[in-house]
């Protein structure tokens, strides 16, 4: 008997997606070593088949292993059986994090995402991270002729502040908004949260275990590789 996740309308604007995702950032970067691929489709295979159909990843993963990865899991699935989740605006260079959000960058991204995904359109296109030089009305207006063109279906915002989510939300809907949230990550309570209630927009939340320090405690520690991010606290955090 098939086992079917429960599914969830995301936001006000449309976007159905099985109740709970499955990150895929792990699997190329960031927590311990790579995966061996065949494994990793093979994970992504199971989900799929069972229910979990809301895919999330990021140009930023790998970087762009990921996206490529997944590109592979999804060949002879059919299209509209998943819901493909990527991001752009984080990216490294010099060796240096760098947040882009202008428009010549946005769509450069989506249409280099689109190649590593195998895919024709996305299903939830995030900013990864604001860029605080740009305005966001310049970004999402860039993101909107993308929705129009069909390459992009919904938007969402990552780590952004209550008035940028408004900002960004008056220039076109805004589906979901992905924040760290979890027992021991409450801030988005204050104003993320409302915001989002009031403007009809989903919150999905990343790491709700903590990164794995929830399930399994501080012996995790005891494991981690030396370029685990979670050991030498390489993350992406900003409030633009």
């Amino acid at each position: 008997m098939a086992v079917t996740a429960e599914r969830i309308k995301l936001g006000s604007q449309g976007l159905e997606v099985s109740k709970q995702g499955l990150g895929c950032m792990g699997m190329s970067s960031g927590y311990d070593v790579p995966k061996p691929e065949p494994e990793m489709i093979s994970l992504i295979h199971h989900a799929i088949n069972s229910g979990v159909t809301f895919l999330d990843t990021s140009d930023f993963y790998g970087p762009h292993t990921n996206e490529v990865l997944i590109g592979k899991a999804l060949k002879g699935v059919v299209r509209e059986k998943v819901q493909i989740a990527t991001k752009f605006g984080a990216t490294f260079k010099d060796g240096k994090m760098e947040v882009r959000g202008d428009p010549a960058y946005v769509r450069a991204s989506c249409e280099a995402s689109l190649k590593r995904l195998d895919i024709d359109y996305i299903d939830l296109y995030y900013v990864h991270r604001i860029d605080t030089r740009v305005p966001i009305e310049v970004t999402m207006g860039e993101l909107k002729k993308l929705v129009e063109e069909g390459k992009i279906k919904y938007v969402g915002l990552s780590e952004a502040s209550a008035s940028t989510i408004r900002r960004a939300n008056a220039v076109h809907p805004i589906t979901a908004v992905q924040n760290e949230w979890s027992l021991w990550t409450r801030d988005v309570e204050e104003e993320i949260v409302p915001t989002c209630r009031e403007l009809g927009i989903g919150i999905v939340p990343y790491s709700p275990l903590g990164r794995g320090f929830l399930s399994s405690g501080p012996k995790l520690l005891e494991n981690f590789s030396e370029n685990d991010y979670r050991k030498v606290g390489a993350y992406l955090h900003s409030w633009g």
